[in-house]
């Protein structure tokens, strides 16, 4: 009996000590939301293996991000920023590096959160230097990719970020055929501008020299190929004319087809949000239990309980006053209508 009376006498407090009550709450969640709490909440868990063209026409401009013109590697870089900073927390993350004929992963799929500083430095670093070839063998990293996904320690989705630039160019006797090809369920991303833009040629020092001639790409049908990967020798001529330059742009329709031969879906990468939403498209690794924060929540519910500690109070005067207001006119018309009768 005792303990509903007390609980009476506490709840009179609160009702005529609203404001004191409601700071006192705010102050609660605030120390609260500092710990950062989580909630585990079930939904699907994605790992992403993120593929990166660093080949050199990755190098070209025509691309714009927030209405500066930027290379496609650049846009690929912002682009990749802005979709892990959005991702989830349990997600997973594996950046990798395409040149040549293979891919290469940096690291494992790593916990997007935990490890978030880390896969933001290492899209920060990523440029052409860091490739092993000069060659741009999409076709045929297919199967360097397809093994690279085996050898994880979970099923993971592919996001292929190219131009689709094949080099040398493909033909009869160089064009892997991909009716055995065992894999799918990929996002091959294509990153440039259909208006053709000219390859630069860069030195050690990242300093463009030049630009690429037509002559680079040109391979007659049955003739191998013979590349810097062969005999170790950098090639820095360039073409001596802008008449002579190798006009690159997006080839969307070799990508299309690539796509459909491997079972892989694709979507122009100028919209990232057509990305993003293509993205929730794929299949998820697993659905597991994955931590949600709510310290947003709980600061949300702090300032709601500030506001509400001296609104309500605020209210009340303004209405007092209003009220007061009106009586007021109300004798006042009433004391000159006795003055006039």
């Amino acid at each position: 009996m005792w303990r509903t009376e007390l609980l009476k006498r506490f709840g009179y407090y609160l009702w005529h000590r609203r404001d004191a009550a409601m700071l006192a709450m705010a102050f609660v969640l605030v120390l609260a939301a500092a710990f950062k709490p989580t909630v585990p909440i079930p939904r699907n868990i994605y790992s992403y293996v993120f593929v990166v063209d660093i080949s050199q026409s990755m190098n070209v401009k025509g691309m714009y991000w927030h209405g500066q013109e930027v290379s496609r590697l650049d846009y690929t870089k912002n682009m990749l920023h802005d979709i892990i900073g959005r991702l989830p927390c349990g997600s997973r993350v594996s950046i990798s590096l395409f040149a040549g004929v293979s891919v290469a992963a940096l690291y494992t799929p790593i916990e997007v959160c935990a490890n978030y500083s880390a896969i933001q430095d290492t899209i920060d670093h990523m440029e052409w230097r860091m490739a092993w070839s000069g060659n741009s063998r999409l076709r045929d990293s297919t199967e360097s990719l397809s093994r690279l996904l085996r050898a994880l320690p979970e099923a993971s989705q592919v996001v292929f970020f190219t131009d689709g630039e094949e080099a040398p160019k493909l033909h009869a006797f160089n064009t892997r055929d991909l009716s055995t090809f065992q894999g799918g369920g990929w996002l091959m991303v294509g990153i440039g501008s259909m208006d053709p833009h000219p390859i630069p040629k860069m030195d050690e020092s990242n300093k463009v020299i030049g630009y690429w001639s037509a002559e680079n790409f040109t391979m007659q049908p049955g003739i191998a190929q013979i590349s810097q990967q062969n005999f170790g020798n950098r090639d820095d001529n360039v073409a001596p004319s802008e008449n002579d330059r190798y006009a690159s742009r997006l080839d969307e329709e070799y990508l299309q087809q690539l796509s459909k031969e491997i079972h892989a879906t694709y979507i122009r990468g100028d919209s990232l949000q057509a990305v993003r939403s293509a993205m929730s498209e794929l299949k998820p690794s697993r659905r597991d239990f994955s931590p949600m924060q709510i310290d947003w929540i709980l600061a949300s519910l702090a300032a709601l309980a500030i506001i509400g500690a001296y609104t309500p109070q605020r209210l009340v005067h303004l209405f007092k006053r209003l009220r007061s207001a009106r009586a007021e006119r109300r004798q006042r018309g009433a004391g000159s209508t006795g003055v006039r009768s």
